[in-house]
Formats: structure tokens, sequence, C-alpha cells
């Protein structure tokens, strides 16, 4: 069993001078489920190297079992340090991809042509695509059978009342939540900050940080 994991390579929150980048949970949780589960878990990001994180997301009050761990396992911080340039990476192989959030893939990965690619060849070939919090950004443009992706999935990702929690509404480029709808996503939300995975088809989708390890074991479920 092989999983792409896919983190941002963006680290500038819009203009006010503050640092973003993929969100450690969602990215640990996540990595431990399927490497617990015996999996071989590739990660990948559009400039490759080191991945920005999030420095909130490494908070105290941030931390979670799962970042715990990784923050004591030099081979998973090795692994992190040196992502594949997501240019270089073919879907062949792979047997899922998986998305870890944070505010960055919204500058990013929501417009990258090599995610964009990798999606659609993922989704035409029936594998599973899953995305977490923000993540589902990557599906702003990619398209399945000339209409948008999401277009009559049931699908989920970070709220508009979870960014105005945050203050950041007027900085992101675009709402998670409005951008799903817009794309005739089904969309539908649990209460803020609480885990809330939706599963349609192949495609999971998690609304925020605590669905993660949710989202994680539901693609895994998929590949059983």
């Amino acid at each position: 069993m092989k999983i792409l994991m896919v983190l941002t390579s963006h680290d500038e929150l819009g203009d006010t001078g503050n640092k973003t980048g993929f969100w450690l949970e969602e990215f640990a949780a996540p990595y431990y489920v399927f490497k617990d589960a015996g999996a071989d878990v590739t990660l990948a990001s559009p400039k490759g190297g080191q991945p920005p994180l999030d420095p909130n997301s490494d908070s105290e009050d941030a931390q979670t079992d799962a970042t715990r761990r990784f923050k004591d396992d030099d081979a998973a911080q090795k692994a992190l340090s040196s992502t594949k340039v997501l240019g270089d990476v073919d879907a062949e192989g792979f047997d899922a991809i998986f998305y870890p959030g944070g505010h960055g893939p919204l500058w990013d990965l929501a417009n990258d042509a090599d995610s964009k690619r990798l999606i659609e060849t993922f989704w035409a070939s029936d594998r599973p695509v899953g995305a977490v919090c923000h993540a589902p950004a990557v599906f702003k443009d990619t398209q399945a059978d000339g209409k948008p992706l999401v277009s009559g999935k049931r699908v989920t990702g970070f709220t508009n009342t979870e960014e105005e929690g945050v203050g950041l509404t007027d900085v992101v480029p675009f709402l998670v939540e409005d951008m799903l709808k817009k794309n005739g996503g089904e969309y539908s939300k649990g209460d803020d900050w609480a885990s809330y995975v939706l599963v349609d088809g192949k495609l999971v989708t998690g609304q925020n940080p605590a669905s993660s390890e949710e989202a994680a074991k539901e693609m895994l479920a998929l590949l059983k």
C-alpha cells in the first residue's frame, strides 16, 4: 500500500507579514495512521525539500499525541525535510493521494498544475483522494467528466465560521466553504472545531484539524 501525501510550499499569510504553511496535526495524525497500517508513505510539495510549518500549529495548545510523537521521530522529521518535488511525481504505483491542510494550500496547491494533474489522474483511475481542513482548496480547479470534480459530491472543509474564528476571512484568497459550494459540492459541516468527515465514493474530506485522524482512517478503509 503506497500513499502519496502532498504538502504546501507556501509560507506567506497574505499581506499580513505573518507566516503560514502546513498544519502540523493535519500532517502528523494521518502520517501515523498510514504508517501504523503498514503503508509506504511518500511526501511531496511544489518546491520539494522542507515544507513550511505554520508556527501556530507548533504552539503548546495545538499539540496532540501525533505531534508529540513526530517531535520524537527522527525518521519522520528526515522524511519531511526532503519532500519530493511535486512536478517530478508520477501517479503510477500509488494507491491513494492525501492532502494535509494549513492555510498554505490556498495560495499554491489550489492553483498548482501538477497537483491538478495528479488528483485528476487518481480520480480517473478510481483511487482514493483525500483532503482535510484547508486542503480541499486543491479541488478549486480540478475537473472530472468536464465539470468540477466535487460537483454533486458530499464534501466538507474549513467552515466560514471557523475562518472567522481565526480572524482571517479578509486575508485568505478565498473561503473553502464558499468555493466548494460554488463548484457544485454538496457541502455540509459539523460543529466548529469538532471532527467531521465525509466520504463520497473515493473522495474523503475532513472539516478541520480535529478531523485529520478520522479522515486518514476513512481513506485506509477505502484501501482495504
